[in-house]
């Protein structure tokens, strides 16, 4: 038809809407293809994709089981983390209080050998002293001196050996009156007596026979001078500096000597055979002589056992004493002792015996205590258990010793009851005792769930 002009259009088809339905035309052709291609697909095939996809489920599942294997396996097998123990010192038992050994009278000093591990050295081998250390008198205790001096000069092959025969004259029976007149001690000596060395030795320290003393150290010598001069070098050569002699037998106040001197003087005499021998001899009946009896009336008393007495009237008395004290210990201590210037006999003696007593006594068992906790076991999985002292012990030391105890614990291997983990060790002195700790109470094994479920306390 012409327009306005009057030319002609020419006219053309309009073009579809977009409006989604070619897409959708090309969806079901394509659904229509993948039927096509089913339809195509022969039975045998799709059983092939079963088979495949079958094979894919199972290795995957079986991949999952073993890892979830592998981990419970190593988890009920895996060693866990190490039980915390805590532990506390022992309670020690109070010692007891110190033990006071002062030996009595105005000047005394006391030694004892085998418990230097107990008691200490001491200052100079003195243990315990009292007073000063000056010279003082030791009356009869020069008798101890004067025998040493002679067996020096003389010696004696054995405790039982008799030495040379000693037969004494007209001038040493006198010297009985002259010693009586003095309010010596004296002891028969009939003109023509004949007695051995070692019986003549006997009469002059078991009674403390003042004419016997002059009288052996004369003939031994020849003179009194001689003798004396021996004295000197004899104590020179063993350091007796504090010790003056001026004659044999004691009777005179300027024969004195100090403490320290006369231990080291009483461990000569009991370190001779014939000499200890001699002195711890209550009685001895000697021909001529007669009965005669020892002046120290403490022999057997207390574990005493020598060495001489010294008397010089008031405040004069004195003792130098050895003694064996079982005490308990491995080997029994030797003690030797002084005592200077006591008021009677009886207070000297009655000193040394509680000196003695006392030491004995400072020696005693310190009972340990058995079934004292010491601390306690506990495992990540909330388990717990005592560690106890699993023995009762004790330990032998003296007075107030310091005991110093020390613990040794481990882990264990195992956590039941009675299992030991450790020791426990006691040290006082020279002694040590160990007692083993124990488990109270028995620590189970991990559940198998807490190990499953706590994979971070595992493999420590």
């Amino acid at each position: 038809m012409p327009d306005a002009t009057g030319e002609g259009t020419s006219m053309t088809a309009p073009s579809p809407p977009s409006d989604g339905l070619s897409e959708f035309a090309e969806l079901m052709t394509h659904e229509q293809d993948l039927a096509d291609d089913r339809d195509r697909i022969t039975p045998e095939v799709r059983r092939a994709r079963r088979r495949r996809g079958l094979i894919v489920t199972a290795v995957s599942l079986v991949l999952l089981l073993a890892a979830c294997g592998g981990y419970i396996g190593w988890a009920l097998t895996a060693p866990v983390a190490a039980p915390e123990v805590s532990t506390q010192t022992p309670q020690v038992p109070a010692v007891e209080a110190a033990v006071g050994v002062v030996p009595p009278a105005n000047a005394s000093a006391i030694s004892i050998s085998g418990a230097d591990a107990y008691l200490g050295e001491g200052a100079s081998g003195i243990w315990s002293s009292s007073g000063t250390g000056d010279p003082r008198p030791i009356a009869s205790i020069t008798k101890l001196i004067t025998a040493m001096v002679i067996l020096d000069t003389v010696p004696l092959a054995s405790a039982d050996d008799p030495g040379p025969t000693i037969t004494f004259t007209k001038a040493d029976h006198d010297l009985y009156d002259r010693y009586y007149v003095q309010g010596a001690t004296i002891a028969p000596m009939p003109t023509g007596t004949a007695m051995s060395l070692h019986d003549a030795l006997a009469a002059m320290l078991i009674p403390s026979a003042s004419n016997y003393a002059e009288a052996l150290s004369s003939q031994i010598f020849g003179s009194q001078n001689a003798f004396l001069a021996a004295t000197r070098s004899w104590l020179s050569a063993h350091g007796l500096t504090g010790t003056t002699i001026t004659e044999p037998t004691g009777i005179s106040p300027r024969n004195t000597s100090t403490p320290a001197d006369l231990l080291a003087i009483g461990k000569l005499a009991a370190a001779h055979p014939a000499i200890a021998q001699i002195v711890a001899t209550s009685s001895i009946s000697l021909p001529g002589a007669g009965q005669l009896y020892n002046t120290n009336g403490l022999l057997g008393t207390s574990g005493i056992t020598g060495l001489k007495t010294g008397t010089l009237g008031e405040g004069t008395y004195s003792l130098l004493y050895t003694a064996t004290l079982d005490v308990g210990a491995a080997d029994p201590l030797a003690v030797t002792g002084v005592i200077l210037g006591g008021d009677s006999r009886e207070s000297v003696n009655a000193g040394a015996i509680a000196v003695l007593d006392s030491i004995r006594a400072g020696f005693h068992e310190v009972p340990l205590a058995s079934g004292q906790e010491v601390g306690t076991i506990s495992t990540p999985w909330g388990s717990t258990a005592e560690l106890i002292i699993g023995e009762a012990a004790s330990i032998f030391t003296w007075s107030d010793t310091p005991i110093v105890v020390t613990m040794d614990i481990k882990t264990p291997p195992t956590y039941q009851a009675g299992s030991v983990v450790g020791t426990v060790t006691w040290t006082a002195g020279p002694n040590t005792v160990t007692a083993p700790v124990t488990i109270q109470g028995s620590i189970d094994q991990p559940s198998e769930w807490w190990r499953l479920t706590h994979p971070s306390e595992l493999g420590r």
